[in-house]
């Protein structure tokens, strides 16, 4: 018991930290970084109707929805003035609204065609998709009286509070995934790449603990999933603001898919890469062809004297299996809380909110837990370290 009520501490210090780790971001140059200014933004002036949207869904009040989104929308001139700081907070705001016509059973953009423009618009002003995403929804999303919310529950709050930890940790790893894809196994700096990566990466895990303790699959499955659908946006289809949308490829690409996928994961990835920041969708191109740690690690290793393993290398393997059991255990308990919400007794739809089916999660997780375990074997016969002159 004792054990359990300092995790479930340690879980709430992590959440009220959020906000006290989130904003170091804001000093990059990258607009979409500056995520208290993003949250202050109001250039719809939508606070006021945002404030009720949880009453007009309960009572599934699709006229005045389509009122409130016409309402907001501003002309496209407008959009074409605004900054990317305000052109985010918009997108962020209209996109509630899309997501709960489409929970109705209303496709938006068929009641309010002069939407399009204005997200063809604000997409183009973002330099993202023509409707909101994970990152409008959470990140971007406010805090406190200003929150955005379907349906105002506490559940729904953890949800994007849990989503919202993981940002800052992520947007870290673009440095020591990029570094890491620079290094060989043998250099100094591969391991200590592989371990600022671990620490980011376990706020995932602390992420989805969070989930766990704080969300019902029962809440997420019948109450908050129907507002994350799909909405018709000129002909395409876009997903709404799922967790899925998380990248946690982005430590993959380097670690191990590059190199070491299937064919299902890259479609997954090059259909769910869309959703992402501009800044990482180029991370994506940049490191999508190339020669994965872990190809690099087993090839030194085979390389190495067959009785001997320098103390760098065995650094980057202890270090590279580190990381790889950090996202098995993510990955184990996603499918965990997956199975739960998408039980027979329990889902309203066959496939999770990002478009994947379960089987998809659990071939990720074998493909984890084998890329760990080909470290493992690599590293598996008995051999006597060298004396370093480094």
């Amino acid at each position: 018991m004792t054990t359990h009520l300092t995790h479930l501490t340690h879980l709430t210090e992590l959440r009220n930290a959020v906000d006290l780790v989130a904003p170091g971001l804001d000093a990059l140059r990258e607009p979409r970084y500056r995520i208290s200014e993003i949250r202050e933004a109001d250039p719809l002036a939508a606070d006021p109707l945002l404030a009720v949207l949880p009453a007009m869904n309960r009572d599934a009040d699709v006229p005045a929805l389509t009122v409130a989104l016409r309402t907001l929308l501003p002309l496209p001139a407008t959009v074409d003035r605004w900054s990317v700081v305000e052109s985010l907070a918009a997108m962020r705001d209209l996109g509630m609204i899309l997501g709960s016509l489409k929970r109705h059973g209303t496709e938006p953009l068929a009641v309010v065609p002069e939407a399009l423009p204005v997200l063809e618009a604000l997409g183009r002003r973002t330099d993202m998709v023509p409707r909101d995403t994970v990152h409008h929804y959470t990140t971007w999303n406010p805090i406190g009286a200003r929150r955005r919310m379907y349906t105002g529950e506490e559940m729904e709050g953890n949800l994007q509070d849990a989503v919202r930890m993981v940002f800052p940790s992520l947007a870290a790893s673009l440095d020591t995934c990029a570094a890491l894809a620079r290094l060989e196994p043998h250099d100094p700096g591969f391991a200590l790449a592989l371990d600022r990566t671990a620490q980011h990466v376990q706020s995932m895990v602390d992420s989805i603990d969070f989930t766990v303790a704080n969300v019902s699959p029962v809440f997420f499955a019948r109450v908050l999933r129907p507002y994350f659908e799909e909405i018709d946006v000129a002909g395409s289809d876009y997903l709404g603001p799922a967790a899925a949308q998380v990248p946690l490829w982005l430590v993959d690409l380097t670690l191990w898919q590059c190199d070491h996928s299937s064919p299902e994961y890259d479609r997954f990835l090059a259909e769910s890469v869309q959703y992402s920041l501009p800044c990482w969708r180029d991370f994506y191109a940049a490191h999508r062809v190339g020669t994965s740690a872990v190809s690099k690690l087993t090839t030194a290793i085979d390389w190495e004297n067959a009785d001997r393993l320098s103390p760098r290398l065995a650094a980057s393997a202890l270090s590279l299996a580190r990381v790889l059991r950090i996202l098995k255990t993510f990955r184990a308990r996603h499918i965990g809380i997956a199975r739960k919400a998408y039980s027979e007794e329990v889902r309203l739809y066959e496939v999770g909110s990002g478009g994947a089916p379960i089987e998809l999660l659990r071939s990720v997780l074998d493909l984890t837990r084998d890329n760990e375990t080909l470290v493992r074997r690599a590293t598996a016969r008995p051999r006597t370290p060298v004396a370093s002159n480094a």
